[in-house]
């Protein structure tokens, strides 16, 4: 017998025997807040929020904070007027200038962060790593607790969709942390209060 044969045997004869699955996979995180914790976790990963009332206020907001930008995009008709790049293109390639992309999303999550973004508001599944800044735009009222809340809203969703956490982020073994490594440098989640 050689060695493998006596490690495999010895594996076989060491079998823990069969447990039962749990009934319940489902968790409840019993945050005080909602909101609150979304973001103090955006906050711990390099993310601003900013409650902003209705779409003209988003619009007063995004001309405050990116007017001087240069290529700025969006998939929101209310601030079409305020883009300056047109995403009407037929190779993804040509986005590569866009320096901010304010982007509709469906929901929030409050334990990790996460933004679910799927393409039936997207037009170009690369625009939110392509970008160089990213603004998600999301309903106040559209935050959950945990991933077991956000899986159980995509019951019903078919095609492409993911979650983001923040801006793109590295670090090495030397706990030297880039921030922007291979995706967006910065990101901002606008919660809007009245959705129409």
């Amino acid at each position: 017998m050689t060695s493998r044969e006596k490690i495999l045997q010895q594996i076989k004869l060491n079998k823990p025997s069969e447990m039962a699955l749990p009934s319940n996979f489902r968790f409840d995180s019993n945050f005080e807040n909602t909101e609150s914790k979304f973001i103090e976790t955006l906050t711990a990963i390099y993310t601003e929020v900013i409650v902003v009332k209705n779409k003209e206020a988003l619009l007063a907001k995004a001309a405050e904070l990116y007017g001087a930008v240069v290529n700025r995009a969006t998939t929101i008709p209310e601030l079409g007027g305020w883009a300056d790049f047109s995403l009407n293109v037929s190779d993804p390639h040509e986005l590569e200038m866009i320096e901010i992309a304010i982007l509709q999303a469906e929901f929030g999550v409050a334990e990790n962060g996460a933004v679910w973004i799927s393409d039936k508001y997207l037009s170009h599944r690369v625009l939110p790593f392509i970008t160089q800044n990213l603004a998600f735009v999301i309903p106040r009222k559209a935050l959950v607790n945990n991933m077991h809340d956000a899986y159980e809203r995509l019951l019903d969703t078919t095609g492409w969709g993911c979650f983001i956490a923040g801006p793109s982020k590295t670090a090495d073994i030397e706990q030297s942390l880039v921030i922007g490594a291979h995706g967006a440098r910065s990101m901002v989640i606008f919660l809007i209060e009245e959705e129409e």
